[in-house]
């Protein structure tokens, strides 16, 4: 694999006329058959037998989001060239202190349901640097049972973020309905990165108390949390 990075000045890739910098990823592997070059930023879509097709998706609404694009050329037997074009800072931005952990948040413990171990990774980093004892769960049943063992230890979860969808599984939309039926205090969070999903939306009418747009940052979840903690349990309106 060669990574290059580069200053770009009227990059043919990048959606504008500004300056750019692009970083492109070259790899020598077997290249992409053309139908499959058409599909590979879908969410789901993969050629893995274990693959679940989330990480070029969510790695493209990222750099959507920041602005930029990202291209990807290939032909089979010829390797893939992954370009990633973003648009350039000409100013200096100041580096924004950074609160050490538990100094931001007043505390407590949240679930988090997630099929992703990755995104389940990060999640548990930003919880932790907020003061937040974390735990996690793959699929809503999951989820379920660590709630209702939490309950029954002493030791409830503040907080319960749960992805809406769950490949092969139980995702958050029906999670929520059973995790009310049996607590309706429960404060949950749903957390997507389908900014079209109507739950999103109106998340309050299927049980949600906040909602989260994936991806997010520190920020975004520190307040989506301290709105959530600052709300008395069972109260969505």
């Amino acid at each position: 694999m060669v990574i290059s990075a580069r200053n770009c000045e009227n990059c043919s890739d990048f959606p504008g006329d500004e300056r750019c910098v692009r970083l492109d990823v070259r790899d020598q592997g077997a290249g992409i058959a053309p139908d499959d070059l058409e599909r590979i930023f879908d969410p789901y879509f993969t050629t893995k037998e274990t693959g679940t097709g989330l990480g070029l998706a969510i790695a493209h609404s990222i750099v959507r989001r920041h602005g930029g694009a990202l291209i990807v050329q290939s032909q089979p037997g010829s390797g893939s060239v992954f370009t990633l074009a973003l648009p350039a800072i000409e100013s200096t931005v100041a580096e924004r202190p950074v609160a050490a952990p538990g100094a931001v948040m007043p505390g407590g413990r949240v679930l988090v349901l997630d099929d992703e171990a990755e995104v389940r990774d990060v999640c548990r980093g930003l919880l932790e640097s907020l003061g937040f004892r974390y735990a996690g769960a793959e699929t809503g049943e999951d989820a379920l049972r660590a709630y209702a063992a939490a309950v029954a230890a002493g030791d409830p979860f503040d907080v319960v973020i749960m992805d809406l969808t769950v490949p092969g599984a139980m995702g958050g939309k029906e999670a929520v309905r059973r995790l009310l039926a049996e607590d309706p205090r429960a404060r949950v969070i749903v957390a997507s990165g389908y900014s079209r999903d109507p739950v999103l939306a109106n998340h309050r009418q299927y049980g949600f108390i906040a909602a989260l747009r994936k991806p997010f940052d520190r920020e975004a979840l520190r307040a989506v949390l301290g709105a959530v903690m600052d709300a008395a349990p069972g109260v969505r309106d």
